[in-house]
């Protein structure tokens, strides 16, 4: 059986979005083409997913909450989106990289 680099990203995606500190995911380039010229949100925004044989490896590109500690919300994240992989997919998981690309930060009144 085989599991689309797609349907692991939303895996991941979707782990990735209920980590604690994480802002939002952003798609960089791909994202913005596909949502300007192909009008197709994607629905793994932000996760490039590639296999191998010795498993799966996972970039996430994420945006942080202003305030937390970003070590411990990419550690956090790691772990997360490990776990929902494996479980969902019954695939190894090799590696979760981490990418950070900014901090959201919300205006004080």
């Amino acid at each position: 059986m085989e599991i689309s680099d797609e349907v692991i990203a939303v895996c991941a995606t979707n782990a990735a979005l209920r980590t604690a500190g994480v802002a939002d995911l952003s798609g960089g380039i791909r994202e913005s083409l596909s949502r300007n010229i192909l009008r197709k949100e994607l629905m793994s925004r932000g996760v490039k997913v590639s296999q191998s044989e010795e498993g799966v490896q996972a970039d996430i590109y994420v945006i942080v909450r202003y305030g937390v500690k970003i070590p411990e919300v990419a550690w956090d994240l790691q772990e997360n989106v490990k776990k929902e992989v494996e479980h969902m997919t019954e695939l190894p998981v090799k590696a979760v990289n981490i990418h950070v690309l900014g901090v959201e930060c919300t205006a004080r009144r």
